[in-house]
């Protein structure tokens, strides 16, 4: 399914030049499982979303042929690929802490982003933390509802099966110029090949950011600043940010520039690519939990809002959604109806949808 921007009725979206819309303005999406029966692709198309993040496991279907069969699949449900998931080529340990093999890791991410272009899919969401996400297992929320919590005095990183943890995960304590010096050299690799495919990508935040975990600092995607300094050394438009509200609301000021600040700086920059959309019960240093939207510290209106102030045109999702009772598709029902309320009233408040 090619991408054809002269199509009458289409809109091309700002974030992300080459993604089309029925409409501008802020577009929902979530995840989904490239393998999901049609029993639930028609309950996402009753729920009136535009955009899904497909997440391919098995690595012999990463190719653009494989990509393009399932865009025609979801096309008969009126949904469109922004993203799709590859966790071969996301959070890389080889790569950010420049471990053994990892060039063939560079190469296949590279290959990744080829293929995509290959398809017309110009969106790829990419995360650089070093040894996973990190959390202290779950916790009781809202109702009884398990969500994750995460404590530093007692977590673990998680990553596409393998765990983390201890002191010092991989054996001894990194700097932080070794990190940006790691980092440097693959985008340097990654630009040219991203730019030549027509593939933007979107840098996700450390989960959680700010401070050194298993001995590795989160330095570059766990403040404001360092996002600045990582965003100048790429110096090109098809890098950018997947901000998760949630991870930035987990820093809190230690960030060194609220989640509504970021928002500002990278919407006006035309860097801001997709917006994970959640919530969580307080910033670090003490111990959190995920919430339901509607129930954390931040007043989610106001980061709709400023998405509209900015006037975002890109796909917002909602993301580590607490496990109600009736399974996943209660929570994400809740939250995209909660979502859609904030859109439209974002957009009444501005004076009307654009």
């Amino acid at each position: 399914m090619s991408q054809d921007l002269t199509q009458p009725g289409r809109w091309a979206l700002r974030a992300v030049p080459g993604l089309q819309a029925s409409r501008p303005g802020i577009q929902l999406g979530t995840y989904i499982s490239d393998e999901a029966p049609d029993e639930e692709l028609l309950f996402l198309q009753q729920l009136g979303l535009e955009w899904v993040m497909v997440i391919i496991h098995d690595p012999q279907r990463h190719h653009a042929g494989y990509y393009r069969q399932v865009q025609e699949r979801l096309a008969r449900f009126g949904l469109q690929i922004y993203r799709i998931g590859n966790h071969q080529v996301h959070n890389v340990e080889e790569i950010t802490l420049n471990l053994p093999g990892r060039e063939a890791k560079i190469e296949a991410f590279l290959q990744f982003i080829r293929e995509l272009g290959q398809a017309g899919i110009r969106y790829n969401t990419y995360a650089h933390m070093g040894n996973g996400i990190w959390s202290s297992g779950g916790t009781r929320g809202r109702g009884g509802v398990h969500a994750r919590t995460m404590d530093l005095a007692d977590a673990q990183g998680h990553w596409n099966g393998k765990v983390f943890a201890g002191p010092l995960t991989h054996g001894r304590m990194y700097t932080e110029d070794e990190l940006w010096d790691n980092y440097a050299y693959f985008i340097r690799r990654v630009v040219p090949v991203a730019e030549a495919a027509g593939v933007y990508i979107g840098i996700h935040p450390d989960d959680p950011p700010v401070y050194p975990l298993g001995g590795i600092p989160r330095c570059l995607f766990g403040t404001f600043a360092g996002y600045q300094r990582a965003l100048e050394l790429a110096a090109s438009p098809n890098i950018g940010v997947c901000l998760c509200i949630g991870c930035w609301l987990e820093g809190g000021q230690a960030m060194g520039a609220d989640v509504l600040a970021a928002i500002r700086h990278f919407g006006r920059q035309g860097k801001l690519f997709k917006v994970h959309f959640r919530n969580v019960s307080n910033p670090l240093p003490a111990a959190w939990q995920e919430t339901f939207i509607d129930d954390g510290y931040m007043d989610m209106h106001r980061v709709m809002q400023t998405l509209r102030e900015v006037e975002y045109d890109g796909c917002i999702i909602p993301d580590h959604i607490p496990a109600m009772v009736g399974g996943h598709h209660s929570g994400l029902a809740y939250s995209l109806a909660y979502m859609r309320a904030l859109v439209q009233a974002a957009n009444n408040e501005a004076g009307g949808a654009r």
